[in-house]
């Protein structure tokens, strides 16, 4: 994977062949990722975790190698193809943070709080579209019953400030009124899931995480992918079909902003998740009172509005990431 001549530090990262290697005066020492709440913690107070694609390596072997303070090092093994390590150090290390790359497959995440623990069992919360799934299902729904400028232009003043989350909802809604229901079966066929989802559940799954979608979309999206993912549950907004024609309403408690965050305590409630262990992810503004919600709030492809408010970021790699961002 990791070419020993070119790779000489993620080579003694992801060998196991010696615990310390010499480099520029400082010294790197290698432990177990279980080790640093075992033993590390109390003086090691900075640490930050990197997450990247084999084919970045020597970009990261670059970045890596401008270290110069004594640090420890280890590997994170997760289920799936990234790379990932962690660094921890007496001392922050504002200098190596801020030279991190750019524009490759590779995130750097600080941690600043306790970590969920992946290896026990917890609770992820997803938004729908954007997050679990490539698109948003209200604009290919208003592109298929031919109103799509005229949905896009009630979401461009829904992100001027001049709707809420409700009144948007229920104008775009509105203008699907009379278009063929059999459109919802149509895009369920087709919806393109996020690269890397299937694997980072999966992973959750072997560990007895409880795993549900909440989205201000509507219910048959969220029921396929509940169906199709073997999700716990899922929220979303109820479209009013009569004759086999969407009417342009909704029905029931509208899934706003607030009713996500609601999410996350009444599914803690249920399956006795205890604090600590409830993690969400998304990518709108929509999303903030959810991820602030959460013991660990990430933001995935997101708004700067999201990422301003999340405990962590993933940006440049897929959901595989999310699974790095858990303790060991």
């Amino acid at each position: 994977m990791l070419e020993q001549r070119d790779n000489v530090l993620l080579n003694f990262l992801f060998s196991d062949t010696c615990e310390t290697y010499q480099h520029l005066g400082c010294v790197l020492y290698r432990y177990q990722e279980s080790d640093y709440l075992l033993n590390l913690q109390s003086h090691l107070p900075y640490r930050c975790r990197v997450i990247f694609s084999a084919q970045c390596s020597a970009e990261i072997e670059s970045w890596l190698s401008s270290i110069s303070i004594d640090t420890h090092i280890a590997k994170l093994d997760r289920q799936n193809d990234l790379l990932g390590f962690e660094l921890s150090a007496q001392t922050a290390n504002d200098v190596l943070i801020a030279s991190f790359p750019t524009n490759i497959a590779a995130e750097i995440v600080l941690i600043q709080q306790p970590l969920a623990r992946l290896n026990q069992p917890g609770l992820l919360v997803m938004d729908m579209d954007s997050t679990a799934i490539q698109i948003e299902c209200i604009d290919e729904l208003a592109a298929m019953a031919g109103v799509g400028e005229e949905v896009a232009a009630v979401t461009a003043s829904a992100m001027r400030g001049e709707l809420d989350f409700e009144q948007s909802l229920r104008q775009r809604v509105s203008k699907l009124a009379g278009a063929d229901a059999s459109i919802i079966q149509q895009l369920c066929d087709n919806l393109p899931l996020m690269p890397g989802l299937e694997v980072m559940l999966a992973e959750l799954k072997t560990h007895q995480w409880k795993l549900v979608v909440a989205s201000g979309g509507f219910t048959p999206f969220v029921g396929h992918l509940k169906t199709l993912l073997n999700l716990d549950a899922a929220f979303a907004n109820e479209l009013v079909i009569i004759n086999g024609k969407l009417s342009g309403e909704v029905t029931g408690d509208v899934v706003d902003a607030q009713y996500k965050a609601n999410v996350i305590s009444l599914c803690a409630e249920q399956w006795a998740i205890p604090s600590g262990q409830r993690v969400a992810i998304g990518d709108g503004a929509n999303d903030i009172p959810m991820i602030q919600a959460a013991d660990l709030g990430l933001a995935f492809h997101a708004k700067p509005k999201l990422i301003a408010a999340a405990d962590a970021s993933i940006q440049n790699v897929d959901l595989r990431a999310l699974v790095f961002c858990l303790q060991l």
